[in-house]
């Protein structure tokens, strides 16, 4: 038996993936310890969608490797850029080889080396099949699906998780099944890009949505990432889905750039026009729809006009909230090939666009206050007090509240990020 650290970068579903191999290792006998000083294996589940994240990790790497643990490398790094993972390190695993990690294990105790990258192509792993091990909590992740069907110019995820493989609804339904059973109150769907859920199986997420709002329970459905080139094939039945009342009124939807020959060079294959048909139809059903989306800044051949109808896109469809992020070359993408913007223009680009959304997103929260809200009470925030969210998966603070249950607020304040409120019931 051996002492284990799991630490977790990245998405939802690089989460769920941390808690399957922690399961896995416990079945084995190991023991996972809740920090990195008390570990003498500390496994780094590593994300690589940004040049930051991946110099963020690989310091963190070295850093482990001189204090003197053994350290194993999981998650997309390996895939993407496995030359900035230090060569000390007892063993590097794929994001299709995480069953592998009781093997990797026991290599790195032997001091033996372990590397176990396949193509996607090689490894048909299908993970609602592994076991998970998860924290007590208010929300469960349920990986729907693998890898995705878009071919972005900039992405390097896709290099790594490969093209889209669905998990079979009824294993997603008994995970879910499972959750509800356990106590979990909020159901996070997690994949690459949840709207093309089901393309490679003969399905949808429409679908898959109706079948998990008909299992009884009181529990909440958070719906993760859609790329709008796959929702507006099933727009109308997506919105139906989504009436049910167990399902946030929560979007993300992506655009990347108010620009269309902008898109078509980043590989998006949808116009601005189209995205805003989308943003249109939901906002009709769902007048407090929460819409969520992202803008990369600084993309190649992002000229100041194709800048400028960003700025426009985003003053005209008022989304809550909006990702920003300076654009990164990343390797094996055609993109990382093109002509480069200079480094302080995006940076001014990004900083324009920060002060825009926040803007947007406090004129938002601020329409909230005086409103009473049904929420789901989280627990403990970071800095304090009590974190809830509403029914469209809006974060409000509150003095007090008993974890995982429903309550009634009243919104009392609000900032660009959250809103503050009290309960009434």
């Amino acid at each position: 038996m051996v002492k284990v650290y799991i630490e977790n970068y990245g998405c939802a579903r690089n989460k769920a993936d941390g808690e399957m191999m922690a399961a896995l290792l416990y079945l084995a006998g190991h023991e996972l310890v809740d920090t990195p000083e008390e570990a003498e294996i500390v496994v780094v589940n590593s994300c690589a969608v940004k040049d930051p994240t991946e110099r963020k990790i690989s310091r963190r790497i070295k850093e482990l490797l001189d204090s003197g643990k053994k350290v194993i490398v999981t998650g997309c790094l390996p895939h993407v850029n496995p030359d900035v993972i230090d060569e000390r390190v007892s063993a590097v695993l794929g994001v299709k080889s995480i069953d592998r990690i009781t093997q990797a294990v026991e290599y790195a105790l032997r001091g033996e080396k372990l590397i176990s990258v396949p193509d996607w192509r090689k490894r048909n792993l299908d993970k609602l099949d592994l076991p998970r091990l998860s924290p007590r909590g208010v929300h469960f992740i349920v990986p729907i699906a693998e890898g995705c069907l878009n071919a972005c110019t900039y992405c390097a995820t896709r290099l790594a998780r490969g093209v889209l493989k669905s998990y079979a609804p009824e294993k997603v339904i008994e995970w879910v099944k499972w959750a509800i059973r356990q106590g979990y109150k909020e159901i996070w769907l997690s994949a690459e890009d949840t709207g093309c859920y089901g393309f490679d199986i003969g399905t949808n997420l429409a679908k898959l949505l109706d079948e998990i709002t008909a299992i009884e329970g009181e529990f909440r459905i958070r719906v993760g990432m859609m790329n709008p080139n796959h929702v507006i094939k099933f727009l109308d039945e997506l919105i139906d889905a989504y009436k049910d009342e167990k399902i946030y009124k929560f979007l993300h939807l992506p655009v990347q750039s108010g620009d269309n020959e902008i898109l078509r060079r980043m590989g998006r294959t949808y116009t601005v026009e189209e995205f805003e048909e989308i943003v249109k139809a939901f906002r009709r059903e769902f007048p407090d729809l929460n819409l969520h989306t992202d803008i990369i800044v600084g993309f190649p051949g992002e000229t100041e006009e194709a800048f400028q109808r960003s700025i426009e896109l985003i003053k005209r469809i008022k989304p809550d909230k909006v990702n920003v992020s300076r654009y990164s070359p990343r390797p094996g993408t055609i993109a990382a090939k093109w002509k480069q913007l200079p480094g302080w223009l995006v940076k001014e680009r990004s900083r324009i666009m920060h002060r825009i959304r926040l803007q947007i997103s406090y004129d938002i929260n601020k329409r909230y206050i005086g409103r009473k809200l049904k929420v789901l009470i989280h627990g403990e925030g970071k800095k304090g007090n009590i974190d809830a969210v509403t029914m469209n998966y809006k974060h409000i603070i509150l003095p007090q509240g008993e974890k995982g249950k429903f309550a009634e607020v009243k919104v009392k304040g609000a900032t660009s990020t959250y809103l503050l409120g009290e309960i009434v019931n």
